[in-house]
């Protein structure tokens, strides 16, 4: 299926059934990522999957910003309808939910993985080798890590979503990102995961469909 966002048609999958839940994916990758965690979701919640612009089944996209992706998710929820909306992000997932939950109220529930607020807060040389290879690739989608978020603290303190604030022990995030976010977004819960790294509890995983399925049914109640 597709929706309209600033002129573009942009790809999205869905399964399951109940209360809508928006999976967005990182940098590079697809909505398939979250084929094992949509598989533990899908009895309790319908699961919007969208490929991201400049991703997935979409067309290449000369420039990438956050804001217009953020955009993009806004727009899905407004085409289907979507109230009292989760939407879990993670790495630039993460990002585009934060951006999106600044702006809407349609978004009850906010959890990310792995995200930043500046191209600062990923660690040095995660950052280093970004910019090695983009002087080869140009590719629009290292360039947007390279330059951006820009997230304050005083915008992240406009979030009225229930929050939680994932990462990993070994992330490519600074845990001193990581802790800044959760403590800028009142009331956010976090949880630093033992042992894992940026993604290997959430791509191809089922532990990120029980991470947020437990937490989903704490904080709805």
């Amino acid at each position: 299926m597709y929706y309209s966002s600033s002129g573009l048609q942009l790809y999205y999958e869905t399964v399951g059934q109940g209360k809508p839940l928006i999976m967005i994916h990182g940098n590079s990758e697809d909505h398939t990522i979250f084929d094992r965690a949509s598989e533990v979701l899908a009895p309790w919640y319908t699961c919007y999957l969208p490929d991201s612009r400049g991703h997935g089944r979409n067309e290449k996209c000369r420039e990438l910003h956050y804001l217009d992706m953020a955009g993009d998710l806004l727009a899905l929820m407004e085409q289907e309808d979507l109230n009292d909306v989760i939407v879990y992000g993670f790495s630039d997932g993460g990002i585009i939910g934060l951006l999106a939950a600044m702006q809407s109220d349609r978004i009850s529930r906010l959890i990310v993985s792995g995200a930043n607020c500046t191209p600062e807060g990923v660690v040095k040389p995660v950052r280093a080798e970004i910019a090695v290879l983009n002087r080869f690739m140009k590719d629009p989608r290292l360039t947007l890590m390279e330059t951006e978020p820009h997230i304050t603290p005083e915008e992240l303190g406009r979030i009225k979503a229930r929050t939680l604030v994932l990462a990993g022990q070994h992330d490519v995030i600074l845990e001193s990102e990581t802790r800044l976010i959760a403590a800028s977004i009142p009331g956010s819960e976090l949880r630093i995961l033992p042992a894992e790294d940026h993604g290997s509890y959430i791509v191809h995983n089922r532990k990120i469909g029980d991470i947020l399925f437990a937490w989903l049914s704490r904080a709805q109640s």
